[in-house]
């Protein structure tokens, strides 16, 4: 197989999260040569795959098998590669079966690297990740297999192939929020405590104000409303409690401390209460780190496109590398369609991604 057969068959391969379609299996048989661990729990399938050419640096490269569903509307069948107006289309196409068919054809045919290639897949990226990538990195740190230096292959490019990668991400706090009052007839106020009219005036200092002035790599910490509700959907009867949702996509200036208080500041007075909770943290991978210094070198050889170093987007396993103190960077094709009908790459992404990888791994240490 070359690397875009590699790319077909991983695509016809239907891997809705959290079934890996038997991609994980074939990818131990493929890299045969490789030393194969599956760290599976419960119905997520996990495989860490190694072979050790010299005493050097430990370089993995991480991603996931699994999908989102594919949804209706698409002009050809989501699951089986459809080649049409110059595009490969199916799902996972950008989101990243094309990442992973791209470092998987590079490792395979490396012949000469001082130290440690790997490979770390998962089918639990699009749901909840929590039996996934940070498993199998937990059995790597008790077993003191943690890589040096690790590649995440997520679409990271924006307008052209080699315009971006990822050297960090936000991390995502997530706020409950509820305001009491004393339900009442609409057309008596004074006897009742409308929470909507005590939110309303607030509104204007919490909605879609930036929390800090971000820096050089991270845009501000924005407070993002995502949700309020109240009421029993009639006109006659005032609430008895408003509740809000909320979201802030953090960089490294802003905690949960900030947040709260944020909140406690511009609610004070009011008879409320409120959680928040943080399902990922920012991290930022220096950009003189040696994986930095390298995967965009070799873009450049290949692509002929400096790329611009993004935190960017939503978030990613990559947050979880990070976790472990590796050294972690992101670099994939375009992501203009992920998660959309007719999501789909180019040939020559998938080819240039290859080529990028393979790069990297043969200049690493020049």
């Amino acid at each position: 197989m070359n690397v875009i057969e590699l790319f077909k068959y991983l695509i016809n391969s239907k891997s809705e999260t959290p079934d890996d379609g038997g991609i994980l299996l074939f990818i131990e048989d493929y890299l045969q040569d490789f030393t194969a661990i599956r760290v599976d729990v419960e119905d997520v399938k996990n495989l860490f795959i190694y072979k050790k050419f010299g005493n050097g640096d430990h370089l993995c490269f991480a991603g996931h098998v699994d999908v989102v569903p594919a949804g209706d509307g698409w002009q050809s069948d989501p699951y089986e590669a459809s080649k049409r107006d110059g595009y490969i289309y199916g799902r996972g196409a950008q989101d990243m079966k094309s990442g992973v068919a791209a470092f998987t054809q590079a490792v395979k045919e490396a012949k000469d690297f001082n130290g440690t290639l790997s490979l770390l897949l998962t089918s639990d990226e699009e749901g909840d990740a929590v039996n996934g990538t940070v498993k199998v990195l937990e059995y790597l740190q008790d077993k003191g297999m943690l890589p040096d230096y690790c590649v995440v292959a997520e679409p990271t490019c924006e307008e052209d192939f080699g315009d971006a990668i990822k050297v960090g991400r936000r991390g995502s706090i997530n706020g409950y929020l509820t305001i009491y009052g004393k339900q009442g007839h609409a057309a008596y106020p004074q006897k009742a405590i409308n929470p909507v009219h005590l939110l309303a005036p607030r509104l204007g200092a919490m909605a879609g104000v930036d929390l800090d002035n971000g820096d050089e790599h991270f845009a501000p910490s924005k407070f993002v409303i995502t949700d309020i509700r109240a009421g029993m959907q009639v006109t006659n009867v005032t609430p008895n409690e408003l509740k809000m949702m909320f979201n802030v996509r953090n960089n490294t200036k802003t905690t949960q401390d900030e947040v709260k208080a944020f909140v406690t500041k511009h609610l004070d007075g009011l008879d409320y209460e409120f959680k928040l909770t943080q399902g990922s943290y920012p991290f930022k991978t220096d950009p003189e780190t040696k994986v930095v210094q390298k995967i965009d070198k070799a873009i450049e050889k290949v692509t002929k496109i400096t790329p611009k170093h993004s935190t960017a987007g939503g978030t990613s396993d990559a947050r979880f590398v990070a976790a472990f103190g590796v050294a972690v960077v992101e670099f994939g094709v375009k992501n203009d369609t992920i998660h959309s009908v007719n999501e789909r790459t180019t040939a020559a992404e998938v080819q240039g991604l290859y080529e990028v990888f393979q790069e990297l791994i043969e200049s690493w240490e020049r």
